[in-house]
């Protein structure tokens, strides 16, 4: 075989792939874009899957962020409602503190032998209350040390049934 032959033969392969080659290139790009374009589906819905969560825990999040808050009110609302029960019920206390010594003083003054020897000329029993020191030191309860009701004896309230 001649050279020029070796070269023919080579030349014409050379322009047949050449041939086949702007033959499938159309083929390939076509074939390129459209697993590009499927990508980019795929990752399109991905992505609106993730927003759909990410907006799904964003809700949560907040109505247990509010849900919170509610429980956290309604604990100062009771807790508040505690306190002023307490303060109602010492101040209650207070008073029927107040009405016993009242009521004391004017056994005393009916009875003058009750407050010497601590009973009555007709045999009754003592009569001065159990706990009267402790209650010249009852506080507010804030901590503060302040005391709370009038001067402590009951003297500065009125008993309305009371005939004087």
């Amino acid at each position: 075989m001649n050279t020029t032959v070796v070269i023919v033969i080579i030349a014409v392969i050379v322009v047949v792939l050449l041939i086949l080659a702007l033959a499938l290139a159309p083929r390939l790009r076509a074939r390129k874009r459209e697993r590009d374009q499927a990508e980019a589906q795929e990752r399109l819905q991905e992505s609106q899957r993730l927003s759909v969560e990410a907006e799904s825990a964003r809700a949560q999040a907040e109505e247990q962020a509010a849900r919170v808050r509610r429980d956290r009110a309604d604990a100062e609302l009771r807790a508040a409602e505690g306190e002023r029960e307490a303060k109602e019920r010492m101040a209650e206390a207070e008073r029927q503190r107040a009405q016993a010594d009242d009521l004391q003083q004017k056994a005393t003054r009916l009875d003058p032998g009750l407050a010497e020897g601590g009973t009555s000329s007709a045999g009754g029993s003592r009569t001065d209350l159990p706990g009267r020191q402790e209650r010249d030191h009852v506080t507010d309860g804030e901590g503060d040390g302040r005391q709370i009701g009038g001067s402590g004896r009951g003297d500065d309230r009125k008993d309305p049934g009371s005939v004087r």
